[in-house]
């Protein structure tokens, strides 16, 4: 019987910003012609975790329950287990016995938004910027002592004296490929030592819980390369004080009305406008360090829009401007946003 290898992450309930968590299940495959496509969701069998050691639960009752939503091939024991069918599964924590999510279950939440409001067939995309850190907590690319040349080179550029961490991200971009992940494209960003990646197609298949789903897992793997390059991927919204650029995570919608017509974009912006203190709210911790009004931010007590305008909240880019029918660009969320908080909130906000 062919063995399954299945590492199961899940969110765990860290504040102010959720870390993700893994453990490997190894078990029979039910059928003996399982194949990796043909493995489904309901192969993986339910499980449990110590909720006491992650944040979410009491030493006296500390069960947890983890219930794998979405499967991925594993890109890591892939090339190592040839034999056996290894896949990395994503799950939502629930309270024992199971019926019930978990307080810092978000993802449930977006799976009721998502069903709401399913008429208006949303996509998203999701923009992930992140830092590469040194144990002892320099970006890569600083030197040991002071900083380097001024930020203006180092933004797609190319080259050892502009780029620094290059051989991390054409691995990850690999391992995100091999697991099927929404990965649209990379490029290295304003400071030394930062990049992004973007998830979500651009098409039916970046609903709401599937971009959300495939941010998380493409985290997962990007700290797991991180592990062998002896850097971290760092999601703080300004890892470095000063004159330097913070790390977003921009936010693509669109409805399918939008895509046809910016008729409701008027509607959509006042809307926006209206709850901009409650966006500010859940677009990330210690987003008063980045929503500055400087470095391509609008002060995060200010809410404003423009075509082309990055340094807006909401930026209309030129083609939906020319083009009349498209999406919006939400840059006011930081790089450690809950993608599954910041979908259902949009969501929330847009549909009214």
């Amino acid at each position: 019987m062919m063995k399954i290898i299945a590492e199961y992450i899940w969110l765990d309930g860290t504040k102010p910003v959720a870390s993700i968590r893994g453990k490997t299940k190894i078990f029979d495959a039910k059928r003996k012609d399982a194949t990796l496509q043909t493995l489904t969701v309901e192969d993986m069998p339910i499980w449990g975790f110590d909720g006491s050691s992650t944040n979410q639960a009491e030493g006296s009752s500390s069960d947890c329950v983890l219930k794998p939503v979405r499967i991925y091939p594993d890109p890591f024991r892939a090339q190592t287990m040839p034999n056996a069918l290894s896949v990395i599964v994503l799950n939502e924590v629930f309270v024992a016995p199971g019926d019930k999510p978990h307080p810092s279950n978000t993802r449930a939440a977006l799976r009721d938004m998502e069903d709401k409001h399913k008429s208006e067939k949303f996509w998203f995309g999701l923009e992930q910027e992140y830092t590469f850190m040194r144990p002892d907590g320099r970006p890569f690319g600083f030197p040991q002592d002071g900083e380097p040349a001024p930020q203006g080179p180092y933004y797609c550029g190319a080259g050892t004296d502009k780029i620094f961490g290059r051989p991390i991200t054409d691995e990850h971009i690999k391992a995100c490929i091999a697991a099927g992940i929404l990965i649209a494209g990379i490029n290295s960003e304003v400071m030394p030592g930062q990049w992004e990646y973007q998830i979500g197609n651009g098409t039916s298949d970046a609903d709401p819980l599937h971009v959300a789903d495939d941010l998380v897992v493409a985290r997962y793997l990007m700290d797991r390369i991180g592990e062998k390059h002896g850097v971290v991927a760092s999601l703080a919204p300004k890892p470095v004080d000063g004159d330097w650029n913070g790390a977003g995570a921009h936010t693509n919608f669109s409805t399918e009305s939008m895509r046809k017509s910016d008729a409701a974009f008027g509607i959509i912006l006042e809307r926006l406008k209206a709850a901009h203190r409650e966006h500010i709210d859940v677009y990330g911790h210690g987003i008063e360090k980045r929503l500055t009004g400087k470095h391509e931010t609008c002060d995060h007590k200010t809410f404003r829009h423009g075509v082309s305008d990055r340094g807006a909240s909401i930026r209309i880019p030129w083609q939906v401007a020319a083009e009349k029918r498209g999406y919006l660009e939400d840059r006011r969320p930081c790089a450690n946003i809950d993608p599954y908080v910041v979908c259902a909130k949009i969501m929330e906000t847009v549909a009214g």
